[in-house]
């Protein structure tokens, strides 16, 4: 149903989520004018309370509902997430129409981004002030608003982002930022949603949440009492003095710009059906056949020179007859399929950078060797197949990092769906190594390559190492021109079964 975000501490993000966010600029850009009247304020980020569709291991949370494609069978950009704007004066309950937004909606993939999390880090001058409640915390210069439209944008664009996260406490950042891969629908909300020309032209949808004043005020007098321990003279006194006057300055105005208006907030059902109503035509045309466009698309054409088949000598030649003779053993089937695995990981590394390096040998002699030339090698697999294949790499890479992603067919439209996802921290400029045994149109490959390739990447380097791949590995090969792809070949060509599988037209199966 509605969507959620989780997060570890190993680094786990999972699948429809919910994060919050915002940005930096300069002031010229604001529709209204600036001026110094102000309004402290402490605020807490909003989340959404609906329960995700999700199914417990003991090992892993999977989403029952994953993201599609969001990319044509070339691998590129294809279409933009949905961006719903949602402004309103504080305590107008635009936290809770988004929230019902969002559990109507029941799609993947959904991005929650705060104004609340791009709160300009303060000076020590300014942090004093805040500390005395008298800093302006609804004035447009409280916001980072140039942050918050580059943050924004790569999202619209289905790239990874990294939002901050703001300290209510310190007025400041803290170290660690949360990461976001991309969207199907964005919701922004803030009270300065619509104060800035950049991020008004990046909303498909503008929501204005209009309740009245006295109600607005009864809300923070509840919040700020029971949550913040205030009291009720400081608090009345402050909406008077700052946010009122922010709210008929800088906000109020913005309402004309809105295509739809919600009084009552989030107990105007009607109001939110219809948008609800108007974002799921606006998905349907978005839709794609990513799977089926793959299957016919660079057919006949060469194999790319970035893919490389494992020579095919007499051991590989010999292990192969062991793995597809019907008459072999399950201890024979599995012991032999590792050691393939080893192979091919091992011929995997010589694709990896290196460069000459000297020392000293116990007899006092220089012996120049190789060593490699990178920041880190890191692996990746899809699961499940690709499981099988991490021992082989954990056996010839020392304390190697290993993520995973799971990527499922969805029964209903053949297309692939994102529902798992869990990265090593930092990997922008490792070589990783994605390993999916089994594939046929690659279109699970291409997804995990493009969910990699989405964020601040320009330095990493993919490498796809497979075993069981249908010659329609080409098409997905010649797709991602920028990833190297090493598999298992010999003679007969790479549309043969084995690897005690079969192929029937559309899926593969394994029975060990």
């Amino acid at each position: 149903m509605g969507s959620g975000f989780l997060q570890t501490s190993k680094g786990e993000v999972w699948i429809s989520r919910l994060i919050h966010g915002g940005g930096e600029g300069s002031l010229d850009r604001l529709l209204t004018s600036v001026s110094s009247g102000l309004s402290p304020r402490k605020r807490t980020t909003s989340q959404c309370k609906s329960e995700p569709p999700l199914l417990r291991t003991s090992k892993r949370t999977i989403y029952t509902a994953g993201r599609p494609p969001w990319y044509n069978e070339h691998g590129t950009q294809s279409k933009e997430a949905f961006v719903i704007g949602l402004c309103g004066g504080s305590a107008s309950g635009k936290t809770t129409v988004a929230r019902k937004i969002i559990e109507a909606l029941d799609v993947p993939w959904v991005v929650l981004l705060s104004m609340d999390s791009f709160y300009k880090v303060l000076t020590h001058e300014q942090q004093v002030t805040a500390a005395s409640n008298d800093y302006n915390f609804d004035h447009p210069d409280a916001f980072d608003f140039g942050l918050l439209a580059h943050t924004l944008r790569k999202l619209k664009l289905g790239k990874s982002v990294k939002i901050p996260v703001y300290d209510f406490t310190t007025h400041g950042r803290q170290k660690d930022w949360k990461t976001v891969y991309g969207a199907s629908v964005i919701i922004f909300e803030g009270i300065m949603a619509f104060a800035d020309k950049e991020l008004l032209q990046l909303l498909d949808m503008k929501i204005f949440v209009e309740t009245d004043s006295d109600i607005r005020l009864v809300r923070r007098l509840q919040r700020d009492i029971t949550e913040r321990g205030r009291d009720i003279d400081g608090v009345i006194k402050q909406y008077n003095k700052f946010v009122k006057p922010a709210f008929e300055q800088y906000i109020e105005p913005t309402m004309r710009l809105a295509d739809i208006v919600v009084p009552r907030g989030g107990g105007n059902m009607v109001a939110i059906d219809l948008i609800v109503q108007h974002v799921h035509s606006q998905l349907e045309e978005r839709e794609l056949s990513v799977r089926a466009a793959l299957a016919s698309a660079h057919q006949a054409q060469p194999l790319p020179q970035t893919l490389s088949v494992l020579e095919s000598t007499p051991q590989v030649r010999g292990m192969h007859t062991i793995i597809r003779n019907k008459e072999t053993s399950r201890d024979e089937f599995i012991f032999y399929s590792k050691r393939l695995m080893r192979l091919l990981i091992e011929r995997a590394l010589s694709f990896l950078p290196s460069e000459s390096h000297i020392v000293q040998t116990p007899q006092g002699e220089d012996y120049e060797g190789r060593t490699f030339h990178g920041k880190r090698i890191t692996g990746v697999s899809i699961l499940r197949a690709g499981e099988t294949m991490e021992p082989a790499l954990r056996a010839v890479c020392k304390d190697v990092r290993i993520g995973k992603i799971l990527i499922q067919t969805n029964q209903d439209t053949g297309e692939p769906e994102l529902h798992y996802l869990r990265l090593p921290k930092d990997i922008g400029e490792d070589h990783v190594i994605l390993m999916d045994c089994t594939v046929s149109t690659g279109a699970a490959a291409m997804m995990a390559v493009r969910v990699l390739l989405v964020g601040d990447s320009d330095g990493l380097h993919l490498l796809l190492v497979g075993v069981l791949m249908d010659c329609t590995v080409s098409t997905g090969a010649a797709a991602m021109m920028a990833v190297r792809v090493l598999l298992v070949g010999d003679s007969d060509g790479l549309h043969r079964v084995y690897w005690g599988c079969w192929h029937d037209g559309h899926t593969y199966e394994s029975y060990w």
